[in-house]
């Protein structure tokens, strides 16, 4: 049962206790070379989304000109400093998620926000594709909440989008960051290492009508 991937959200009473100290994760960015934890350059900007696995969803970020870092982890749940296989459990509450580092000035939100919709289907609930469990579900976690209605809006936008093709509610979690927990080595840009390695991502190939908001 430690092991069953499970469909629904766990209570916080139920959660794995987890342990006070961080799991040992990579220093660099395997891609970049840029501090994995920081510090970030003067005037960043950081958002968290997560879209299913996080091996593909990361590659997805990492490939935009002005994201400074990116970094596979944990948030949205109960269990501080959670291994792997805990978050497989389904008991922590987590979803796989990506910590997007970015620079303003190259890159805007919204933009970030267009890759994030049109990569996965956010109308799934507790799955991606053929991976299940709530670690899988769709879900954006903001740092600053003058982001949060730049980031409701992009949803609307992109529900009436989904609704116009025939797709249904888009049932993507939307909520201020807590704490995020970087996930093991092994994980971090992990289709960088392994080119051949799974994806699981997938997208309702319908455009998100936000703009692309690169600057010069």
């Amino acid at each position: 049962m430690f092991f069953k991937r499970k469909a629904e959200m766990i209570e916080k009473a139920a959660a794995l206790p987890g342990r006070a100290e961080a799991i040992p994760t990579a220093e660099k960015h395997f891609v970049s070379g840029h501090a994995l934890k920081g510090p970030y350059p003067a005037g960043s900007r950081t958002v968290i989304f997560a879209l299913g696995c996080y091996w593909g969803a990361e590659r997805k970020f990492w490939q935009v000109p002005g994201v400074w870092v990116t970094a596979v982890g944990n948030a949205g749940g109960f269990t501080p400093n959670p291994t792997y296989e805990e978050v497989c459990s389904g008991a922590t509450g987590h979803a796989e998620s990506v910590l997007v580092v970015y620079d303003p000035k190259q890159v805007t939100l919204e933009a970030l926000l267009k890759v994030f919709w049109e990569a996965h289907d956010p109308t799934q609930g507790m799955r991606q594709g053929n991976d299940v469990g709530t670690q899988y579900r769709s879900a954006i976690y903001w740092t600053d909440p003058a982001d949060e209605p730049v980031i409701r809006a992009s949803k609307a936008m992109y529900q009436k989008a989904l609704a116009e093709k025939g797709h249904g509610a888009i049932t993507t979690e939307l909520a201020p960051a807590g704490p995020f927990y970087f996930a093991e080595t092994y994980h971090q840009q992990y289709l960088a290492k392994n080119p051949a390695g799974y994806c699981g991502l997938g997208g309702t190939g319908v455009s998100c009508p936000i703009g692309t908001g690169i600057t010069a």
